[in-house]
């Protein structure tokens, strides 16, 4: 989805890259000749994984569920860089038990929280590049959020824990933030858009029982992606010239596709980034 692309001269940040589609994304980017920040939950893995790749890659320290770590992320990136070019929100995690971070059921904040804060840490560096972009990476996932969309008045996660309820919650809250940031970048070259990778078997699976985790991992292969294949629509959505002004978009299979009604209810997105404002205001510029 690359092939041709010359990246030399732009800058990328794409979190959670010591594996999986993180990891993959950042390879081509940086072999297409982009300064790659890759974010790993400690130092050592970021280092580990910016050193296999061939290219500029820069390790960068980023826990989402530590907001305080976001903002030291953040400013790490601004040390580094003038411009973003690109930056892609792909580090995610799926549990098998109820978390909470000060009171807020972790999916929403690691998923979507942690990334919102991150994004608008650094929105006048994507507003400075030429055509900056931001992509999500949000899923299919996002239907099986509940019916009436997202919970703003249990976003605590209180009553029986669904696991795919909850990821998809967060998933869900992903494609609404791109929404309504594309909505405020109107009027601007930068773009917002989100995606669903496709089902790849990565680390997301760590936190599941061991049976689970091993069924995903071992079996999994033989009917789902390839962490290339599932990489190549981020990498799509985050080069391709053909993309340039397009904003507020769902992918799948490189392609632009319709998400569910919830997804496009833009009353919902607006709400929604209030709430992520008032939940990370003490953080927030």
């Amino acid at each position: 989805m690359t092939a041709g692309r010359d990246l030399t001269g732009k800058t990328a940040l794409v979190t959670g890259v010591n594996a999986g589609i993180g990891y993959e994304t950042m390879r081509v980017l940086a072999s297409r000749g982009a300064h790659v920040m890759g974010t790993a939950r400690s130092l050592e893995k970021g280092r580990e994984a910016c050193e296999r790749v061939e290219g500029h890659a820069t390790p960068l320290v980023l826990e989402l569920s530590d907001f305080s770590s976001v903002v030291a992320c953040a400013e790490s990136a601004r040390a580094q860089a003038n411009v973003i070019d690109i930056l892609v929100c792909n580090a995610g995690v799926m549990l098998n038990e109820l978390r909470q971070v000060q009171g807020i059921e972790m999916h929403f904040v690691v998923n979507h929280l942690g990334h919102f804060l991150l994004v608008n840490r650094l929105l006048d560096l994507i507003f400075a590049a030429p055509q900056g972009r931001v992509v999500v990476v949000s899923s299919r996932a996002h239907r099986s959020a509940p019916v009436d969309g997202i919970q703003f008045d249990n976003l605590a996660g209180e009553g029986p824990f669904d696991r795919q309820q909850y990821y998809g919650h967060s998933k869900l809250a992903n494609g609404l933030f791109s929404r309504e940031l594309a909505r405020r970048m109107e009027g601007t070259p930068a773009t917002a858009n989100c995606l669903h990778p496709g089902i790849v078997v990565t680390n997301i699976a760590r936190n599941l029982p061991g049976w689970q985790d091993a069924i995903f991992r071992f079996v999994g292969p033989l009917f789902v992606r390839s962490v290339e294949e599932g990489a190549a629509t981020t990498c799509y959505v985050a080069t391709s010239p053909d993309l340039i002004g397009v904003s507020g978009c769902y992918f799948s299979d490189c392609n632009q596709v319709t998400p569910s009604a919830t997804m496009r209810n833009d009353a919902m997105a607006q709400r929604l980034w209030t709430v992520s404002e008032g939940l990370t205001k003490p953080y927030l510029i």
